[in-house]
């Protein structure tokens, strides 16, 4: 699974890299131990007009569609094997799709000292595969949840863990983000494809046990989470 990870990019830097506008992104400073409830910034693209826009959004991790309850389970993953024909995320994947951005994720090996975490990346920026539910809150607005894909480890998490997200290629960001519906049997294709090749880039470490307690808020905005032991 993906149960927590690092982004430390600014606003500016991802509208950059995505080559997006502004969207609502409120309050925002990187973060390198973002857990399930908190809100990231992602990448989605809408058409208006016959236009499609590309923006940087602010999402809740767990996703909760709207005509799930508040005490509804709200899954941070979504398993590649069944993402589009589940039917939590079957409406998603047809036509809310993603991009969260990330520097790496953490898993945790099990040693008889306890849980040690590592950190999974590539040395860049990753963009792994998402959907999204716009969710109406109480005083009228509209909000986004989020969960992220995954898939069979294939990359230097499998060492430690059998799941990892599954990454994009920038060059199949356009087909991933496309609104309208999904060519379901060409996009998991791509999924399988790209998450291969990224896989192949990826290398781990251990890093420091702060990791382990998302309640350390200090430590949330401390760069050497990250780095190895």
């Amino acid at each position: 699974m993906c149960g927590r990870f690092a982004m430390d990019k600014s606003t500016d830097d991802l509208i950059q890299e995505f080559v997006a506008e502004g969207g609502d992104v409120r309050d925002w400073r990187p973060s390198y131990n973002i857990a399930p409830t908190d809100r990231v910034p992602v990448v989605r693209s809408r058409e208006r007009g016959g236009t499609i826009t590309r923006t940087v959004d602010s999402a809740t991790w767990g996703l909760r569609p709207m005509w799930a309850g508040e005490k509804a389970p709200a899954p941070i993953n979504a398993r590649l094997e069944s993402v589009a024909t589940n039917g939590l995320f079957r409406h998603a994947f047809g036509s809310n799709r993603l991009i969260v951005p990330m520097n790496g994720y953490y898993e945790w090996e099990a040693r008889p000292e306890g849980k040690q975490p590592h950190f999974i990346q590539n040395n860049s920026l990753l963009a792994a595969a998402g959907l999204y539910e716009p969710r109406k809150q109480p005083d009228g607005s509209w909000s986004l949840t989020m969960t992220i894909i995954t898939r069979e480890a294939k990359d230097a998490s499998g060492e430690i863990h059998d799941r990892m997200p599954v990454f994009l290629t920038p060059d199949t960001y356009d087909q991933w983000l496309r609104p309208g519906q999904a060519d379901t049997e060409n996009l998991l294709a791509m999924l399988d494809r790209a998450s291969l090749a990224m896989a192949a880039t990826m290398h781990t470490y251990p890093v420091s046990k702060r990791v382990n307690s998302v309640r350390d808020e200090e430590a949330k905005h401390d760069p050497a989470l990250t780095e190895p032991l």
